[in-house]
């Protein structure tokens, strides 16, 4: 009888350790969402809607933001296991709720070892000539251009302001070459929990330091001229940075 109830238990214990084993490879293979959290900056300083704080890149005075919002499209997860693709992938970013922070959610992404984030800055050319809406886009919204088809792909509009005087600044960039291909490098493991979470910091003030640097004051309206809005574009892809620390 003991012999037979040592048998018992190890069949029990040999059960368990392959139940265990079975649970875990159903844990694994079970997709997970991905929420991309982009915080908007000014510099090192946090976005403040409305107040004239920040310099001037390229000369005097100080500007404020009135609005600030873009396109980000084409969201893509790459490593050596293979890569997800985000259907649909048009979302429009803006800082103007409640919380000041824009949040992305990856839907049912497979785990793996993913080692790279890739998305535009702005619409593709595919999308940006079509009138069907897809995801964020629509043709008939603010983003949208009332002169020819296609969208804005960066929209920043505010005040420079110099001693008495103050300069309004509008900033709308979006011909089909001003499209901002980014890849950026994630940590090893970065999306392997059930739950994983990226933060991205936005800083508003590349757009006019970078590549080229801008004096608003000289510049201080970009629409229809290509030379100018590939001043703006040339910079828009240091815009976006992963934030490696604590979100402040």
């Amino acid at each position: 009888m003991r012999k037979v109830a040592i048998a018992v238990s190890m069949l029990i214990a040999l059960a368990a350790i392959a139940g265990g084993a079975s649970w875990w490879r159903h844990r694994s293979a079970r997709p997970v969402d991905v929420a991309l959290y982009f915080h908007p900056f000014v510099g090192p300083d946090r976005l403040t809607f409305n107040e004239a704080r920040y310099p001037n890149p390229g000369g005097e005075g100080r500007y404020k933001v009135r609005d600030f919002q873009f396109f980000l499209s084409n969201l893509k997860l790459t490593g050596e296991s293979g890569e997800y693709r985000e259907p649909d992938s048009y979302h429009l970013v803006r800082f103007d709720g409640a919380e000041p922070v824009f949040v992305i959610v990856l839907r049912g992404v497979p785990r793996g070892d993913y080692r790279r984030i890739e998305f535009g800055i702005g619409v593709d050319a595919a999308a940006n000539t079509s009138l069907t809406q897809h995801g964020d886009l629509d043709p008939n919204g603010r983003m949208a251009w009332t002169w020819e088809v296609g969208y804005k792909f960066v929209l920043f509009e505010g005040t420079l302001e110099r001693g008495d005087t103050s300069i309004p600044l509008v900033y709308h960039v979006g011909f089909a070459e001003n499209y901002a291909p980014v890849s950026i490098e994630l940590e090893a493991g970065s999306v392997k929990d059930r739950a994983a979470r990226l933060n991205f910091g936005v800083d508003i003030s590349r757009l006019f330091r970078g590549a080229a640097t801008v004096d608003m004051a000289a510049l201080p309206s970009v629409k229809f001229d290509r030379a100018d809005a590939k001043l703006i574009a040339r910079n828009m892809p240091g815009m976006i940075t992963l934030m490696r620390t604590a979100v402040p």
